[in-house]
């Protein structure tokens, strides 16, 4: 019998349904949730709309790309070219010897211009849900922002999140012991990760074979494929 591939299970999350109830999810309910907000000046242009090529821009691109995730934490797969909107994403959690893959959808496209605190900002980015068989509820939003007055930009990484059930108790401790320590490690590295990649972004992705994406850049099939599909399949 033919084992599964990275294609099949990045496929079978266009089935999946979003694992929590939104209603009883912030803003609505707060309680039992974590409510994160991570902010990092990645530098300037020339004030007004957003320059062609300029910092937004090239910032935009690299989340779109998913870039900005740290590998030896989080890496994705998914099928490319593709509408952004509507992107299932299957992400590959490394904690030490442990892979678990996590499925998200790209549930919301952000380009508009919003009130800042200093003024009006053009917005751009996108934010994901995760899907049954995630190991946590949420959703997360990666936003670049441009101050239009001053060309001030921002990389913001807002999220609200909470564990899921999770049946095996072995697997529950670690997750309560380390899981959020690690996902706040994520957010501080990858806001330092953008900020260097801003300078010297990666050649556009190209997908392999398969017709998938392997982020960040440099990511190649491997364990990814081999060693966490046999264990873990998003879903179950």
């Amino acid at each position: 019998m033919r084992r599964p591939s990275l294609a099949d299970a990045v496929a079978a999350l266009h089935d999946l349904p979003v694992n929590y109830d939104e209603a009883a999810a912030p803003p609505a309910v707060t309680a039992g949730w974590h409510i994160d907000r991570r902010v990092l000046e990645l530098g300037r242009e020339a004030p007004g709309e957003p320059e062609p090529g300029g910092l937004l821009e090239t910032a935009g691109a690299l989340v779109n790309n998913y870039e900005f995730s740290d590998p030896s934490i989080l890496r994705a797969a998914f099928r490319y070219p593709g509408d952004l909107m509507g992107r299932d994403m299957l992400l590959e959690a490394r904690f030490l010897v442990l892979r678990f893959l996590l499925g998200v959808r790209i549930t919301t496209e952000h380009d508009e211009v919003r009130d800042g605190s200093r003024g009006p900002e053009r917005v751009i980015g996108w934010s994901y849900q995760t899907l049954r068989g995630h190991l946590e509820q949420g959703r997360l939003a990666y936003e670049l922002a441009k101050e239009l007055e001053t060309g001030r930009v921002e990389f913001r990484i807002v999220a609200y999140s909470r564990q899921a059930p999770i049946r095996n108790p072995v697997l529950r401790l670690g997750f309560r012991l380390f899981g959020r320590r690690t996902q706040l490690k994520f957010y501080r590295l990858a806001l330092a990760r953008l900020r260097g990649l801003v300078h010297a972004p990666p050649a556009p992705p190209r997908p392999g074979p398969d017709g998938l994406v392997r982020a960040p850049s440099g990511v190649e099939p491997g364990r990814f494929e081999t060693f966490t599909l046999r264990f873990a399949h998003p879903g179950r």
